[in-house]
């Protein structure tokens, strides 16, 4: 099976991005990775926007389908720990991509309260439901689903930004053990 050159530009991009961030990623070195000439790259993407935007959809669809996959069949909480593990997870294996999703200001990103509440994020999506299913069980007292899972995407973004930073004194084992407990605290103060 032979691999079109769209994929093939998308591999060597998204190479580029995880290894030294989306400034890295030109249409030059694209080409140059690809064996292509850099004009060759506009009849697959428009421009380099166009190519960033596509590596950081397929990266939410990436994290969104581990969450979903992570959060089916579980204890509710469980569900909840489980999926914000995976955030931490992608956060620390793909730092770029990490940034370039979350933490960064970009035209295309959604904006809470309208675009969230429409489900047009496929990873908060996850988590919302997540809260909502612990909040039907009586797991959690009920509240505005997505005002609770933008609380703990914000509680969980914080601390993974605080130790990125490098504001912990703490190993990777010892952040995680942090973290968890963490966000044990956060979900005891919103259990009923």
């Amino acid at each position: 099976m032979t691999t079109s050159t769209a994929d093939r530009i998308l591999r060597a991009a998204r190479s580029l991005f995880e290894r030294d961030g989306a400034d890295a990623v030109s249409m030059r070195r694209v080409a140059e990775a690809v064996g292509i000439t850099p004009m060759a790259i506009y009849r697959h993407f428009q421009n380099r926007e166009a190519l960033l935007r596509r590596i950081s959809d397929d990266s939410f669809h990436e994290i969104a389908h581990h969450w979903s996959a992570r959060s089916q069949g579980q204890d509710v909480i469980a569900r909840l720990m489980a999926v914000n593990r995976i955030y931490l997870d992608y956060a620390l294996a793909h730092p770029h991509l990490f940034d370039h999703a979350f933490s960064s200001k970009r035209n295309e990103a959604r904006r809470f309260p309208e675009d969230f509440r429409d489900r047009r994020s496929l990873t908060l999506n996850v988590v919302a439901d997540a809260v909502a299913d612990a909040m039907d069980a009586g797991a959690l007292r009920r509240d505005d689903v997505w005002d609770v899972a933008m609380t703990l995407w914000a509680h969980t973004h914080g601390l993974i930004s605080l130790y990125r930073a490098g504001r912990f004194s703490y190993d990777e084992a010892a952040f995680r053990t942090f973290y968890d407990a963490s966000l044990g605290r956060l979900l005891d103060g919103l259990r009923c």
